[in-house]
């Protein structure tokens, strides 16, 4: 049976769609295949990693009629990558085993049988659903994604939390040292439900996210292809977009109350170019020490130092003339928490506010009302 007979870029487009979740090593070895139903002469494939699972529909053309296998998922994408993109491949089955064919090129891969590939089990719970332009999600986690702790003991600090509520889209994340939230307006109004989704799947979702107001190819451009639309569980979240449905685990845990962490009476406030703090920043950090990355920065009338040393005894200052008048200070940061946040951000200008040495500095942009970075001051 020809299961998929199509171009080599319209294949590997809609491999690579569900494959980035695939691992190289698990405990379950058909957890590295991609299932492949096929109904008619839609093609469905499906991936999973137990916690998260990715489906797409295609058609792929071939023979029309019912067949369901898996077959490696890695392996099939990297030999699709070797054929040319305009290259017609097929994919025939053949008892236990899967033969592409593409030109002169055949490779014949082992399956393994598509009744053992374990389904995620989605809930039953889901509460509305509700929509946003796919390139809106991804820029809200732009903003905070960086923020995420990485292997913390407090595993609900490894993710991201989103809120719904009323007519606003609220993500926060924070390792404890720092947090970034940033918020959009909604058109419908929400129940509120909050949800922690894990760090892979975060990840994921910004991979796939369409950054642009373009249609697919194929399509003709309409907007509800550049819509995601979300649901969330007690225990699952669920993404329906660009042809794709990908439901996720949630970790379990309570988020620290973001709110009371967010600085509100600050009364310094700077306002300077982003990419011009952000090159100072990136010179002053060639000279910290490789464990504690601490910068100092002077606070005066008119004008900012930064400086930076290290063990060996070696330092580097830098001076930025500022529209300033309030107090003078000098502050420590870890200079990777402040490069972060700038090369994050997309925007002309950025504007930090602070009270004295002692308290958090607030982050913000004036030309994005919805975002709010706070890094706390390190001892140097």
């Amino acid at each position: 049976m020809i299961v998929l007979k199509a171009a080599q870029e319209k294949v590997l487009a809609a491999l690579q769609s569900v494959a980035g979740i695939v691992e190289r090593r698990h405990t379950l070895p058909i957890l590295a295949n991609v299932l492949m139903k096929k109904t008619g002469s839609q093609l469905e494939l499906i991936t999973s990693d137990l916690e998260i699972q990715i489906r797409t529909t295609a058609q792929l053309d071939g023979d029309e009629g019912d067949y369901a296998t898996t077959v490696g998922a890695k392996k099939l994408g990297d030999i699709l990558k070797s054929l040319p993109s305009d290259q017609i491949v097929s994919l025939t089955a053949n008892q236990n085993k899967l033969t592409l064919q593409g030109g002169k090129s055949r490779f014949t891969l082992q399956t393994l049988p598509a009744e053992d590939f374990p389904l995620v089990q989605e809930a039953a719970d889901f509460g509305p659903a509700f929509s946003v332009p796919q390139k809106t999600l991804k820029m809200l986690i732009g903003q905070v994604h960086f923020s995420m702790a990485v292997h913390d003991i407090r595993y609900y600090l490894n993710g991201i939390l989103f809120v719904a509520e009323g007519n606003s889209l609220t993500l926060v994340a924070t390792d404890g040292h720092r947090l970034a939230l940033a918020q959009a307006t909604l058109d419908v109004d929400m129940p509120k439900q909050e949800v922690i989704l894990p760090r892979k799947t975060v990840l994921e979702l910004q991979r796939l996210l369409k950054d642009d107001s373009k249609g697919k190819e194929g399509t003709n451009g309409n907007d509800s292809e550049q819509l995601i639309e979300m649901r969330f569980a007690g225990n699952q979240a669920k993404f329906t977009f660009g042809g794709l449905e990908f439901v996720t685990k949630l970790v379990e845990g309570k988020f620290p109350d973001y709110n009371r962490v967010i600085p509100k009476n600050h009364k310094n406030h700077i306002t300077l170019g982003r990419t011009t703090l952000l090159a100072s920043l990136q010179r002053a950090a060639i000279l910290t020490s490789e464990k504690f990355k601490g910068v100092r920065m002077n606070f005066a009338p008119g004008v900012l130092g930064i400086a930076s040393s290290n063990a060996e005894q070696e330092e580097a200052k830098e001076e930025l003339e500022i529209d300033y008048g309030g107090d003078s200070f000098e502050i420590g940061f870890n200079v990777g928490y402040l490069m972060d946040v700038l090369a994050n951000m997309s925007q002309d200008m950025v504007t930090v506010s602070l009270q004295d040495s002692n308290s958090s500095a607030l982050i913000t942009n004036p030309e994005f009302e919805g975002f709010k970075y706070v890094v706390m001051p390190m001892r140097i």
